[in-house]
């Protein structure tokens, strides 16, 4: 949210994200141990990603992610059922797809309409840090309006888990705040969760550097236990035009 593709424009962004997590819940049988009572552990990650995008056109653009992570976990001190007391991982973390179809622009009368769907490829089935056990997919709409004093939008999925013992969930779903304070400046807030048990506070500023580079700064705050507390990161977009309209 915040970064917009046109049309014949390949966007590129190299970023680093940061993990702090001291409640992360789990169940023993998640790390090899027995039993599935919830306890809460220590996580800490390093994550370097790069997103890519392309805009076919102003009404449909797609979207990949792909990240390598090293992952730490330390057991909550409570759990006596056969977790490790410490894991760590490293490797390929999330490869992820999404395809977003505006379906309605915005007018004087009523606002923007768009949708998307998204992929998630399983990896390291064995490796529950930073691994995807299954298939995952999620399907989503959103509407999005322009104000005098910003943009506002608000956005809902559904979610499938091919893992999970109920495959169907509520997906993301968030409220969205973005305003551009001057050519070269652009703030934004927001709040997202996951199904009911996760939410997060949202903040970004972006900076742009000349007509190909925007720097952007965010963070994400945990407003709920199951959320990750505190996941800051640093990067660059880069804007490559392809030519034609």
């Amino acid at each position: 949210v915040g970064t917009y593709v046109q049309p014949r424009e390949f966007l590129i962004y190299p970023v680093y994200e940061y993990y702090l997590d001291n409640n992360l819940q789990y169940t023993p049988t998640e790390f090899g141990g027995a039993g599935t009572q919830d306890f809460k552990g220590r996580y800490r990650a390093n994550e370097g990603l790069v997103f890519m995008s392309y805009g076919f056109s102003d009404r449909i653009a797609i979207e990949m992610e792909m990240a390598v992570i090293s992952a730490s976990f330390e057991r909550d001190p409570a759990d006596g059922t056969g977790t490790p007391k410490r894991i760590e991982e490293s490797g390929l973390g999330d490869v992820e797809g999404q395809v977003h179809f505006r379906l309605m622009k915005e007018s004087e009368h009523r606002p923007e309409i768009f949708s998307f769907v998204e992929g998630v490829i399983p990896h390291a089935k064995n490796r529950p840090l930073i691994g995807t056990e299954d298939w995952e997919a999620a399907i989503g709409a959103g509407v999005q309006r322009g104000y005098g004093f910003g943009t506002v939008s608000a956005r809902i999925s559904a979610e499938y888990a091919a893992a999970s013992e109920t495959p169907w969930d509520l997906g993301e779903w968030g409220f969205d705040y973005v305003r551009r304070c001057s050519p070269s400046w652009l703030v934004y807030a927001g709040v997202e969760g996951q199904a009911t048990d996760e939410l997060a506070l949202i903040t970004e500023v972006q900076r742009r550097l000349n007509r190909c580079a925007t720097l952007k700064l965010g963070a994400g705050i945990g407003l709920l236990a199951n959320t990750t507390d505190f996941a800051p990161e640093l990067g660059i977009i880069f804007s490559l035009p392809t030519g034609g309209r």
